[in-house]
């Protein structure tokens, strides 16, 4: 009953809004299982509060259409790629057992960003490791490795391996990202300016996303990337 087709990591709450929330509607809309696993909870973010956080990430959640959303509560900007942190990502691999999974950018401008990918990656190897053991509610996990990592391009811009089209979900992919109103453009907040707070970066990632889409000859897309080739069976599925 926990089995997820995509199990979506990020190092902070927004990250899969931001980066890949297109991808999650229409892989939910397709009739696909997606979960969330936030690794921190974005304390140390200029602006908001932990406690908010998980309150905008709630109501994203529900905009998404997503039931399976977690956080990790590891220490935003200090967490360590060490035994402890391993095993808790290889848990939740193994508890949702998924085909695909998508995590943050191999290299960006917030430096978590690449950390997450890196640990993400260790895990997703080790959880398929049968002398590994691990527990959920007592019980012993079966190993699980999936079967792809699609690593989502953010800030700084990469050159995509896969564009996937979101030209139907961009309105509401937007909407998921300003409810992180703590975050985002929200002309009533008073709290301090940051790179992310204004129009003008919401503009970007509608440039962001048309770039993208530009490339597969559609409106909007989002790109990802990967460190092991996509496979194919029909070349004529990769249109």
């Amino acid at each position: 009953m926990n089995k997820l087709d995509l199990l979506c990591f990020a190092a902070h709450p927004d990250d899969i809004e931001l980066a890949c929330s297109g991808t999650v509607l229409k892989h939910l809309d397709l009739g696909y299982k997606v979960g969330i696993v936030d690794l921190t909870q974005g304390e140390l973010g200029t602006r908001g509060s932990k406690e908010l956080r998980a309150i905008e990430a709630a109501n994203s959640s529900k905009i998404l259409g997503i039931t399976v959303r977690e956080n990790l509560k590891l220490p935003d900007c200090f967490f360590e790629k060490n035994k402890e942190t391993l095993i808790k990502i290889i848990e939740k691999i193994r508890q949702y057992q998924p085909e695909i999974i998508l995590c943050n950018a191999e290299y960006d401008r917030h430096i978590d960003h690449g950390r997450a990918s890196d640990l993400i990656n260790d895990a997703a190897f080790l959880s398929g490791l049968v002398k590994i053991e691990t527990f959920h509610d007592g019980i012993l996990q079966e190993p699980w490795r999936p079967k792809q990592i699609y690593n989502y391009i953010q800030d700084r811009m990469t050159k995509p391996d896969i564009i996937v089209d979101i030209t139907p979900y961009f309105d509401k992919k937007i909407e998921s990202v300003l409810a992180f109103g703590s975050q985002f453009y929200n002309p009533n907040n008073t709290e301090p300016e940051t790179p992310i707070s204004s129009l003008a970066f919401l503009e970007y990632l509608k440039s962001h996303a048309r770039e993208f889409g530009r490339l597969i000859n559609t409106e909007f897309g989002e790109g990802f990337t990967v460190k092991r080739p996509i496979g194919s069976n029909n070349l004529m599925d990769l249109l």
